[in-house]
């Protein structure tokens, strides 16, 4: 492919955020929304699969077994709106208890990975009486397109779960919540999933797995800038890390550079230089408390109108209803 080719075909967004974050000094950073490429997608799937992951079971549990008590915020019939939906498999117990109360569910998945759309679509579908729509953006953009064929005599509850919300800086999330409060009408709700704090030793073994399952992840981000923006990172020249930051109450993994070298990006027409033991920063995932994820509603517009924590891996399903 040709210098030419790749300005022509690359997302230019997605170009400018890999600019951005490794322009950064004196840490480099990427944005964790473009993990979830094809490979990167199929690769999160086998994540929450293993067993040192408890959070994605977690969430299915209290999914499944409060599914009925979370969707009766309200009588009327819910579009049901899922930011981040992936595979869409947990969300099945939501909208069953809907078609079992009403006898039919709408449901839009809002995703940047096509593939995970289109895996979603094809599982959710299956379920008779559910109505799926997908839209391949990210989150507000999302939201506001779902949005705009809202019916008469209808709320919405907008699904957000796995603790992706802990992606986010505390502004970001907090400003992410206001936003999305702006866009819905009082009395939506969204259902919140949050991943609590826990030991240490626990948490770090669930982002950094002994099959390096993680890992291959974590790198894959740089195989996707490869593939899109014509670069010719060295996978084998970088190394998996997590650590977690107490003072932030969060694990961060990077992607350790093991010796000096340096990377061109055909896309951007430029070249960047790593030293050895520098790192680039690729996800943050902050771990809650009950009151803090109380905090945050408040803070953003929503009140807190009830709470589900499993009772094999610390985390907690919230319902938070817009004012």
């Amino acid at each position: 492919m040709t210098r030419r080719q790749i300005a022509l075909e690359v997302d230019e967004q997605f170009a400018e955020d890999v600019l951005r974050g490794l322009s950064s000094e004196p840490q480099k950073w990427l944005s964790a929304q473009y993990f979830y490429d094809e490979v990167g997608s199929a690769l999160f799937e086998a994540i929450t699969a293993l067993p040192e992951y408890g959070l994605t079971r977690a969430d299915s549990r209290l999914l499944r077994r409060h599914a009925g008590e979370m969707i009766r915020f309200h009588d009327d019939p819910l579009h049901v709106i899922e930011l981040g939906s992936g595979s869409g498999a947990k969300t099945r117990w939501l909208l069953e208890a809907e078609t079992a109360r009403h006898g039919f569910a709408r449901y839009t998945a809002i995703d940047v990975s096509a593939a995970a759309l289109a895996m979603c679509h094809a599982t959710l579908s299956r379920i008779g009486g559910v109505e799926v729509a997908t839209e391949n953006a990210t989150y507000m953009d999302g939201v506001r397109a779902a949005l705009r064929d809202r019916r008469a005599a209808e709320r919405v509850l907008v699904l957000f779960l796995g603790s992706t919300i802990g992606n986010f800086p505390t502004p970001d999330a907090v400003q992410l919540l206001i936003e999305l409060h702006g866009a819905l009408q009082p009395g939506d709700a969204l259902l919140l999933g949050t991943d609590l704090i826990k030991p240490i030793d626990q948490l770090l073994l669930a982002y950094d797995d002994p099959t390096g399952v993680t890992a291959a992840f974590n790198k894959n981000l740089l195989a996707h800038i490869n593939r899109e923006l014509g670069a010719n990172f060295d996978l084998r020249a970088f190394q998996h890390e997590a650590r977690f930051d107490p003072e932030e109450s969060r694990v961060e993994m990077h992607l350790r550079s093991v010796r000096p070298q340096s990377a061109r990006i055909e896309a951007l027409e430029r070249s960047f230089r790593f030293g050895a033991g520098e790192t680039i920063w690729t996800e943050s995932s902050r771990k809650f408390t009950i009151d803090a994820v109380k905090q945050m509603a408040e803070a953003s517009g929503f009140a807190c109108r009830g709470q589900w924590v499993d009772d094999q891996w610390a985390f907690a399903e919230s319902l938070l209803i817009a004012e």
